[in-house]
């Protein structure tokens, strides 16, 4: 019981981690974009970026979410 419960609160700390992570991920794509699209409002990169985000979330791509995510976003501000 203790072990299980030892793995639980690891696991959660992680996913606490994580989300922490994926918050600067995102601000840090954010703040790349906005010096991009200068014309943008900062919202609507963040809108973006998170929705973008959203839909990678949970894939096996995680090592590479930054970047697909910033990729996915750029290309999105440039067809609007």
């Amino acid at each position: 019981m203790l072990r299980h419960r030892l793995f639980t609160w690891a696991w959660q700390d992680a996913a606490v981690a994580r989300e922490a992570t994926d918050e600067e991920t995102i601000e840090q794509i954010v703040d790349r974009l906005q010096e991009r699209f200068p014309d943008r409002d900062r919202a609507e990169i963040e809108a973006v970026a998170r929705d973008e985000y959203r839909t990678l979330e949970g894939r096996p791509v995680r090592d590479y979410l930054a970047i697909l995510v910033e990729r996915s976003t750029r290309k999105r501000l440039k067809k609007e």
